[in-house]
């Protein structure tokens, strides 16, 4: 089976809402977490912190460059996924239509390079 990224896209508006209005995603994330775990598609998935926490490193010269935030100037970003097993891409996106719906934001699917 393929590997996938389910790639969330938040803002720091996600962030900042009420826990009350932003509880019933919680909820329904986890329900979503239980049951690709359940079913064997889960390998790994996690929330992050705002990007205002993020760091950037570039070791690219002599010595390392470390910036604030991400690399991009952008109004989304990162703020959570999954790495998920599917059969085909079909099938991930439907895992991911369902993350969407639980998470309520727009979610990326990206397959994993085959190493071969």
């Amino acid at each position: 089976m393929t590997q996938y990224l389910l790639a969330v896209h938040s803002s720091n508006e996600d962030y900042d809402r009420p826990l009350e209005t932003i509880q019933p995603m919680y909820d329904a994330t986890e329900a979503f977490n239980q049951r690709i775990i359940a079913d064997g598609t889960w390998v790994f998935g996690g929330g992050l912190q705002k990007a205002e926490f993020a760091k950037t490193v570039d070791g690219r010269g002599d010595d390392a460059v470390v910036t604030d935030g991400p690399y991009a100037e952008t109004k989304e970003y990162l703020g959570g996924f999954w790495v998920i097993e599917a059969p085909d891409l079909d099938a991930a996106l439907k895992i991911a239509t369902d993350a969407s719906r639980a998470c309520g934001a727009t979610v990326e699917v990206r397959p994993f390079e085959d190493g071969e």
